[in-house]
C-alpha cells in the first residue's frame, strides 16, 4: 500500500517559537524515521505529509494515499486530535487510530469518565471545576487530585495536584484554571499502584498486548506520574512488565482497561491508564487513543517489546486493524 504519514514534528514548532511544554506531545524525528522504516519493512510505500495544514495543502494539490498512518496530535482546541481524522473523513481516505468523535471525547477527561461511569467501568468519583463550585459537586472526601481537563503527557501534573484539605481545593483549582485556560478535573485521589495497559484492535477484536507498572524512584516527584517524571523517565521511573498470571492486580487492571477501550469505541491501538486504591482495586484513569510510538521511549512500544511482540509486529497489527476500513 501507499501510506501517507501525518504527524506534528516537535522541532518544527520549537523553531516557530513554541515552548517545550507547549510541544511536549509532539514527535521527534526518530519517531517518524522508526515508523517509516517499519512500514517499508512490511512492504509498504511511504510518503511524509506532516501536520494538518500540510495535509490540507497536499489534498488540494490532488495527492491521495491508500491509507494514512496518523500520529498528528494537533496544536489548538479541544478537538485538536480530531482534526486530521476529520479532514481524511471528508476525502474518504482510511487512516489509523480512532475517529473524530472518539478523539475529541477522550481528550476531555471529564466527559470520558462520564461515559466510562455510565458504561459501568470502575472509575474514581469526580467533577469538573469551571470557575466555581456548584451544589452537589463535592460528594466525596479528600484527598482530591486535580488536573487540566484536556492535556496529555502529564502537563500541569505536579505533587501539588494532591489536595489534602477541603479548604485548599478551590484556590488550587482557580490557580490551575488560570494557568492552563481550561476547566479542571477534580477526582478522588487514588494512592495505590499505577499501570498502563497496551491494547491493539477494535471492538470485539481488541486484545491486551501487555501491562506495565509504573514505579517512581526515590529521586522522582512522589505520589504522581508527573510531567517532570515523564520527561525524565530514564532517571526517575522504573517500569515492570509481568504476565497477568504472575500478579492478579495486573489481571484486574487489564480487565478494566479492555472494558473501557471497547465502551469508548477506540480503534487499532492505544493505552489505558489504571490506578488502584489502597485495597488494590483498579480504576480507570484515562485513555490515550493516539499513544506515542517512538520505538524505544514510548509506553506502547516499550510494552510491545517487553512481551516479545516487537515494534514491527506492533505496527503491522495497527495497519492490519485499520486496513479493514479501506473500501474495496
Amino acid at each position: 500500500m501507499k501510506i501517507g504519514l501525518t504527524y506534528d514534528l516537535r522541532s518544527d514548532y520549537l523553531a516557530e517559537g513554541y515552548s517545550k511544554l507547549e510541544t511536549a506531545e509532539f514527535d521527534r524525528e526518530e519517531t517518524i524515521e522508526g515508523l517509516e522504516d517499519s512500514l517499508k519493512r512490511l512492504g509498504h510505500q511511504t510518503e511524509r505529509i506532516g501536520n494538518a495544514r500540510r495535509l490540507i495543502e497536499r489534498l488540494a494539490q490532488g495527492a491521495r494515499w491508500d491509507m494514512v498512518f496518523n500520529i498528528a496530535e494537533g496544536l489548538k482546541g479541544i478537538g485538536r486530535e480530531a482534526q486530521v481524522p476529520a479532514i481524511l473523513d471528508i476525502y474518504d481516505i482510511a487512516y489509523t487510530f480512532s475517529d473524530p468523535l472518539v478523539m475529541s471525547l477522550t481528550l476531555h477527561k471529564g466527559m470520558t469518565k462520564s461515559v466510562i461511569r455510565d458504561a459501568g467501568v470502575p472509575t474514581s468519583d469526580f467533577f469538573v471545576f469551571e470557575g466555581s463550585l456548584k451544589e452537589g459537586d463535592i460528594s466525596f472526601p479528600p484527598p482530591f487530585f486535580i488536573k487540566p481537563v484536556a492535556e496529555g503527557t502529564g502537563k500541569g501534573i505536579t505533587p501539588d495536584c494532591i489536595i489534602r484539605r477541603l479548604e485548599d481545593l478551590v484556590p488550587a483549582c482557580e490557580k490551575m484554571l488560570a494557568a492552563h485556560d481550561q476547566p479542571v478535573l477534580v477526582e478522588q485521589y487514588l494512592s495505590g499502584r499505577e499501570f498502563t495497559v497496551g491494547i491493539t484492535g477494535t471492538g470485539i477484536d481488541a486484545t491486551v498486548v501487555g501491562t506495565m507498572e509504573v514505579h517512581l524512584l526515590p529521586e522522582a516527584e512522589q505520589g504522581v506520574y508527573s510531567y517532570m517524571n515523564k520527561e525524565n523517565s530514564e532517571e526517575l521511573v522504573r517500569y515492570t512488565i509481568k504476565s497477568n498470571s504472575e500478579d492478579p492486580v495486573f489481571k484486574g487492571a487489564e480487565d478494566v482497561a479492555l472494558r473501557a477501550w471497547r465502551a469508548l469505541g477506540c480503534r487499532d491501538a492505544g493505552r489505558v491508564d489504571i490506578r488502584c486504591d489502597e485495597k488494590e482495586n483498579p480504576y480507570f484513569l484515562e485513555v490515550n487513543p493516539l499513544a506515542g510510538i517512538h520505538p524505544e521511549h514510548s509506553d506502547l512500544p516499550i510494552i510491545s517489546n517487553g512481551v516479545g511482540l516487537g515494534y514491527h509486529a506492533l505496527i503491522e497489527r495497527i495497519v492490519s486493524s485499520a486496513s479493514k476500513r479501506i473500501k474495496k
